[in-house]
């Protein structure tokens, strides 16, 4: 066997994607807590985020992608054949993100050895002779699809396919109306909506402080607290969008979270911004606060299912029984907490989950089994309520780039 020259240029980023995708769609990680090792070997930090672009493409098309691997080949490829790897990378390079297609082959190639590089290779040309293109509007994954549809309707199924169909826009909350911000569209009061953003540190005003990246759903939890009226607890408060909310509206905060690394995050949105907050390390399962406060906020840990247009892994990862354990997380973490919330104080619960055991479900459950909390009605101009508390689906704000998925419900304490 004649021995191959050097891998062409562009190879290692490739070689990176396919570490990612077999990482979210075989091993059922993050595509972000893979990334650090899957691209340790990329000295470049482009050349990461092509890898990290194209396994990202990828994800949002899976099932369009091997529908047409699948046209292409007499016997169907295993799910978790190398070579259907492989084919996913070229195609949605070529098909997705404008590659040439001689470029696209050449980098994966070298992935795979041999039959099935040769099996990589014809499908890849039979599929350009045939010029095929993806769908306008992506396929979600035939087990989303059907959850989504039995808890909310074929529309909403349809409008999450769309709004998957590309990276959603921007959105800065502004910790008050004198910070220097870039100028951009404004769904609500102190927020700025971006389309083509670029880099983040890249923005007017980014080294000023006084704005951070939150999506618009995000920012409901926190503004149903309004202006600081004494102490408030925010759970599971990583990365920290929600604790420059609340200090920024002159609440005392205390932020709790288990985290090392998101709570360096935190602590660097809180510094930049010149915002002040107590930060504890810490499993809010185990923690106890030194005294009662006038508000709890948690943003509880769930299966992230509504922020899948930013993190398309989680609509291939993200299986019921995973759901049902962090279901369970949160109930635990409500039953905790809402001993540390002062009589006449107010509990907020939000995640981002389009999941209605990770919402409605928990929020009924929470207020069968402890008769000092009721719930109090909110408003927001979108968003559907039922029984006072906020929904965010797919759809909502389309016409202006929408918005993730969210669930919010607002308690109140007993005197």
């Amino acid at each position: 066997m004649t021995p191959r020259g050097p891998d062409p240029l562009g190879t290692a980023s490739r070689r990176a994607a396919l570490r990612l995708l077999d990482a979210v769609l075989r091993r059922g990680e993050s595509l972000e807590a893979a990334l650090p090792g899957a691209t340790r070997a990329i000295p470049g930090g482009p050349d990461r985020g092509l890898a990290h672009a194209i396994a990202a493409e990828a994800l949002r098309r899976v099932p369009d992608l091997d529908a047409l691997i699948d046209s292409a080949t007499q016997h169907r490829l295993p799910d978790d054949a190398k070579a259907r790897f492989a084919l996913r990378i070229a195609l949605v390079q070529v098909l997705a993100l404008g590659t040439p297609p001689h470029a696209a082959i050449a980098t994966v190639l070298p992935l795979v050895d041999g039959g099935p590089r040769k099996l990589v290779h014809g499908v890849f040309g039979t599929l350009m002779r045939r010029d095929a293109t993806l769908p306008e509007v992506p396929a979600l994954p035939p087990l989303v699809a059907e959850r989504w549809g039995a808890a909310w309707g074929e529309a909403m199924v349809e409008a999450a396919a769309r709004a998957i169909a590309a990276p959603p826009p921007l959105d800065l909350t502004l910790a008050d109306g004198d910070a220097v911000a870039p100028e951009g569209g404004t769904l609500l009061p102190g927020h700025v909506r971006l389309h083509g953003a670029g880099h983040v540190p890249d923005l007017r005003g980014y080294a000023d402080g006084g704005w951070w990246v939150q999506d618009i759903a995000a920012s409901l939890p926190a503004r149903l607290l309004g202006e600081g009226a004494g102490t408030v607890l925010d759970l599971c408060a990583a990365p920290g969008g929600k604790t420059c909310q609340l200090a920024a509206a002159g609440w005392q905060v205390t932020a709790v979270d288990q985290s090392q690394s998101r709570l360096a995050r935190l602590r660097d949105n809180l510094k930049r911004n010149a915002l002040d907050a107590e930060v504890v390390r810490a499993d809010v399962l185990e923690w106890q606060p030194a005294a009662q406060a006038d508000a709890v906020l948690i943003d509880a840990p769930c299966s992230a299912t509504g922020i899948f247009r930013r993190h398309p892994d989680v609509l291939h990862r993200v299986r019921p029984a995973v759901i049902a354990e962090l279901a369970e997380v949160q109930q635990r973490i409500l039953a905790r907490a809402a001993d540390w919330v002062k009589p006449g104080g107010a509990l907020v619960y939000a995640t981002c989950s389009l999941e209605r055991a990770e919402g409605e479900e928990r929020a009924e459950a929470f207020l069968a089994n402890d008769a000092r909390f009721v719930p109090e009605s909110v408003a927001m101009p979108f968003g559907e309520t039922e029984r006072g508390w906020l929904r965010t689906l797919p759809g909502m704000l389309a016409d202006a780039g929408g918005c993730d998925g969210f669930f919010v419900a607002k308690f109140r304490r007993g005197l």
